[in-house]
Formats: structure tokens, sequence, C-alpha cells
């Protein structure tokens, strides 16, 4: 299998920590529901040099290594994971802050009315009235629901902050990268 970019990959978490003595590894997730990261078979995780003689290691020089999952399972409100190849306490160590990466094809379908995120990013938004709104550049989540984030996604400034709820979006077309919304252009 050849190396993908980091453009054809989804970071889901990055390794916090070691986990006992065994190799396994302790991940900080993206996700509260990480059942992506629990079901996949295989990882890449992205590792970046060790920082040398005061030059910090950049994104650019992160390698991609690909890795069996052995095991994947939630402990104390963690994920923790086992790897093929990582069966001892320094090797795992060693990979600490290695950032987790899936294939997108890797994510379980979604359930109807239900998005993946990722698959948002980039979609144009419109009002009931047909007006531009914006384009989705991220989204984040307030802890009583989600928000989009639209803006200039060369720029990445921020035009508006948009509840991500059913009364204000109305449809949500993936295949036309299209959200319709129940939002004013001037709000």
């Amino acid at each position: 299998m050849s190396t993908p970019s980091l453009d054809d990959l989804i970071e889901l978490g990055a390794i916090q920590d070691a986990q006992g003595l065994q190799g396994q590894l302790k991940v900080r997730t993206h996700s509260s529901d990480p059942v992506t990261l629990l079901s996949s078979k295989e990882i890449w995780l992205s590792l970046i040099p060790r920082r040398s003689a005061g030059v910090a290691a950049s994104i650019e020089q992160a390698s991609l290594q690909l890795y069996k999952v052995k095991q994947a399972k939630m402990h104390s409100g963690t994920v923790v994971m086992a790897l093929d190849g990582i069966t001892d306490r320094d090797q795992a160590e060693a990979l600490k802050g290695a950032r987790i990466l899936v294939g997108r094809d890797a994510f379980p379908k979604a359930e109807s009315d239900s998005y993946y995120w990722v698959d948002l990013i980039g979609c144009k938004a419109v009002n009931l009235q047909g007006e531009s709104l914006g384009t989705v550049i991220d989204l984040t989540d307030n802890g009583a629901h989600g928000v989009i984030v639209l803006g200039d996604p060369q720029s990445r400034d921020i035009k508006q902050l948009i509840p991500f709820v059913k009364e204000v979006v109305q449809n949500v077309d993936l295949s036309n990268q299209l959200i319709t919304l129940d939002w004013q252009a001037d709000w």
C-alpha cells in the first residue's frame, strides 16, 4: 500500500501516553463518541521528529507509518489501543504525541440525518431565499449543539457562527456540497 498524503486522511486523535507494560497506547480523541477509532482495523500515525539543537520540527517533516490495530477499547473514559509491533512500554512512550489518522472510507456509514463534520467542511451555505451565506470552514461544539463556522476557505477569516440544529438546518445535500439554512445574511 502506498503512503497517502496528509490531505487524504482524517485526524481522529493523538497518542497521549503509554498504558501499562505491554505497549498499549492511551489515546486523546477528538470525538466524544470515537466509534471510527474503536472500529478501525488499521491506522496511520503521523510521527514528527523530535526537536534537536533548538530547531522545532515542522509538520512537513512528519512521516506517516501504517499500523494494524490489534485491539481498541474504552477504558476509564479514554481509548486504549494495542498496535502490531508495539510490544513494550518504551516503544509506546516513543509514540507519545503522534497524531492518529484514518482514511475517510474507514468511517462507518452515518445514520440518516447525521453527518460527519469532515464531510460538511467545504460545503456552501445558502439561506431559504437562496442568498449565499459563505463556506463551511470548520465546525465546533459549544456543549449544547454543534456550530457551523462560515468564512473564507483561503484566508480562514470567520464570517458567521451558526447553530447546527434542526430548526436552522433545513437541508444538507452532500452530493452537491450545499447546506440550506433558515438564517438571514445580516444576522
